[in-house]
């Protein structure tokens, strides 16, 4: 009676381990004999492989376990080729060719259906926006100043289009694992309460999703250096080596914390203004104390030089990881937050003429 006993503990228990969550991927990508396939997902901003298989005739099958549906890439070993997409922890398979791997169809995954449906949501902009890429260079080409203009404003049209689209997709979907990812790329130019208000939207089932861990930290971050709080001192390096704090720079005016880059192209492009708005107002008050996200010292120095940017420069020369744009939640350049003489934050990433009206409406008060 016992080894009777035992023998059904035993089936219970592989029956319920074959009843865990988990999932089977079944590939058949022509031109794929022989070709080595990698599973991968980023855990803790790392790339982890999650299964490998090498196909037969291009046929092969992987297997796993997700902790939540997540966003994984399917890497064709020995080629560039390659194909990101949604999983659940669900029967799903992936047709195809190896040379156009990244239009491989999926199916069998809520999660990617999804996000297929969001992506679809965005096509006519797409469209509209390779539309007006086109058109772009062609005006640019011929110099045609006026209409390169009027399609600037026609891309930033697109883009508050598409702001819209992606807003509406995580209020329609909270319990989505596709509304985090796209959360997480709105958050960039999200004011502190924005943000936490649609984190709080979201359903609890996703609460464990590392985007959702991600933007709790950015938001914390992001408070710190909201409008009205007291400006985080820093201290960095100038190009002399020389080491400035940002307190050393308060007291006497307007201080604009410009970050930037010698690699950064849309920096580049504003650094004309930005030179523009301090030689009108640098003798009444306005200083600038520009922190470059450069990885070398030469490419930081030829921007400076090139640019005619005559103001106190710092960097550490850590890219990414620059020091102070990690204290200021910098995730994306051109950034600058505009101080008054008493250390607190009165403005954030002013640009062309929002910057000019700005410095000219606060210097104008203390007048």
């Amino acid at each position: 009676m016992k080894k009777i006993t035992f023998l059904l503990v035993l089936v219970l228990f592989i029956v319920s381990c074959n009843k865990e969550p988990h999932f089977v991927l079944k590939g058949d990508i022509a031109g794929s004999d022989s070709i080595t396939f990698l599973l991968q997902r980023r855990v803790d901003n790392k790339i982890k492989t999650i299964d490998s298989v090498t196909a037969k005739n291009g046929v092969f099958t992987m297997k796993g376990t997700l902790d939540y549906p997540d966003m994984v890439q399917l890497v064709a070993m020995s080629t560039p080729n390659r194909t990101s997409f949604y999983m659940d922890n669900s029967k799903m398979t992936i047709t195809g060719h190896l040379d156009s791997l990244f239009a491989a169809v999926v199916t069998g995954s809520k999660t990617q259906d999804e996000y297929q449906a969001f992506i679809d949501s965005l096509k006519p902009l797409t469209q509209k926006s390779a539309e007006l890429t086109t058109e772009y260079r062609a005006a640019v080409a011929a110099q045609n100043t006026t209409r390169a203009s009027e399609i600037e404003k026609e891309y930033e049209d697109l883009s508050n289009q598409a702001i819209v689209l992606e807003k509406d997709f995580i209020k329609n979907n909270p319990g989505s694992y596709v509304s985090p990812s796209i959360l997480r790329s709105l958050s960039y130019d999200m004011e502190p309460d924005e943000l936490e208000s649609y984190i709080a939207g979201l359903d609890t089932s996703v609460a464990k999703v590392q985007a959702v861990r991600d933007l709790k930290d950015r938001l914390e971050a992001k408070k710190k250096v909201a409008i009205g709080q007291k400006a985080i001192d820093f201290t960095m390096d100038d190009v002399n080596g020389k080491p400035v704090s940002l307190s050393s720079k308060l007291g006497s005016g307007l201080l604009l914390i410009d970050f930037w880059a010698g690699w950064c192209g849309p920096c580049r492009q504003e650094n004309p203004n930005v030179v523009k708005v301090y030689n009108q107002f640098h003798k009444k008050g306005f200083n600038i104390l520009g922190v470059s996200l450069d990885r070398t010292k030469d490419e930081w120095m030829k921007a400076i030089a090139d640019d005619k940017l005559t103001w106190t420069q710092v960097s550490d020369l850590q890219y990414w990881n620059n020091a102070a744009a990690k204290l200021y939640a910098v995730d994306a350049i051109p950034a600058n937050f505009l101080i008054d003489k008493n250390g607190i934050i009165i403005g954030k990433n002013l640009r062309g003429e929002e910057l000019y009206n700005k410095v000219n409406e606060e210097l104008n008060k203390s007048n």
